[in-house]
């Protein structure tokens, strides 16, 4: 009991931090350095080309990232311990805004590199700054992930540029709302869109990673609430989700022995820039459905980054093929 009260303490003190717009910072060695220093130590790909990598201008350390964390026993460890990413190197796409902000701040709270990837600089250049602030240092790969070869060369980069991958998670993906229709009506393009943004990659990012992936590492699949919940005019999107669930569980299956652990995490409603702008939510909408959530409010980009830690971390040493539902109940 003493043991399970702390692990949720450790949960909740991450959930408390928040990974967005947090400005603690934590200390490298003895050191912090300041937020300029940082930075300027950051792994950074330059502009992008359109649907490429680009490698203008970029600055790239040449050391790779020393990994200090080694696996413990969790009944030897402090439970605190076991939530440490120290030394771990983290890749997460759509990093720019919403949870996958959430998600690579929470993995640099917990002592992680981050490699970030979105198709705006200007988002990953502010990420990048927070996750100096935490004392951590990024790579920034400027690229759209369903560009041909773009997954592949981020995989190559980063082994290349910082010595190992230890946890990929595919959070870059939209519902890209295509109207309100009847599913007679439903459009082909549509469907091979949303199946070409929210499970190809996955696939793709997890089949390039296990050839590099040490024992330890971790796959995550952002998956959707809409993946187990079904949603009037979502049909193409709850289906790609649905299927990311799936193949979440299979590589969990095929890449166990290999010591290589799978996971999904399906966030509820977690309102985000693209909230309005893509999904067409009013606030009308998100405050009735904040009624009827259990825990009565709605979720954070940070909610779904502790979960991201717990799953990436030691702490998650035996979690695998599982779905975790980040929904307040709902």
């Amino acid at each position: 009991m003493e043991q399970r009260n702390r692990v949720c303490e450790a949960v909740g003190q991450l959930l408390r931090r928040g990974a967005v717009g947090q400005q603690e910072v934590l200390p490298v060695g003895n050191r912090v350095p300041s937020t300029r220093e940082a930075v300027a130590e950051d792994l950074v790909v330059g502009k992008p080309r359109a649907r490429r990598i680009s490698h203008e201008g970029e600055s790239v350390m040449s050391s790779k990232v020393s990994r200090t964390h080694t696996p413990v026993d969790p009944a030897d460890a402090n439970v605190m311990d076991l939530f440490r990413m120290d030394g771990m190197v983290a890749v997460v796409t759509g990093a720019g805004r919403g949870i996958g902000r959430g998600i690579a701040l929470a993995f640099a709270d917990a002592g992680a590199t981050v490699v970030l990837t979105a198709r705006r600089e200007h988002e990953l250049d502010e990420v990048a700054e927070r996750v100096a602030e935490r004392g951590q240092k990024s790579m920034k790969v400027v690229a759209d992930i369903t560009a041909p070869d773009t997954i592949p060369t981020i995989v190559e980069r980063a082994m290349n540029e910082l010595g190992s991958i230890d946890t990929w998670v595919s959070n870059a993906g939209t519902s890209d709302y295509p109207g309100n229709f009847a599913f007679e009506e439903f459009p082909e393009w549509h469907w091979d869109n949303q199946i070409a943004l929210n499970l190809r990659p996955h696939f793709v990012a997890s089949r390039a990673c296990a050839t590099v992936m040490k024992p330890g590492s971790t796959l995550i699949g952002i998956s959707s609430i809409a993946s187990i919940k079904p949603a009037v005019n979502f049909a193409a999107y709850g289906a790609a989700k649905s299927g990311m669930n799936s193949l979440a569980l299979t590589l969990a299956t095929e890449l166990g022995p290999k010591g290589i652990r799978s996971n999904c995490i399906s966030p509820g409603t977690v309102p985000t820039e693209a909230t309005k702008t893509v999904g067409h939510v009013t606030d009308a909408q998100l405050e009735a459905t904040a009624v009827r959530i259990p825990i009565r409010r709605l979720g954070t980009p940070s909610d779904c980054g502790a979960a991201a830690v717990w799953l990436a971390s030691p702490a998650g040493s035996w979690i695998t093929g599982q779905n975790i539902v980040v929904s307040g109940g709902a």
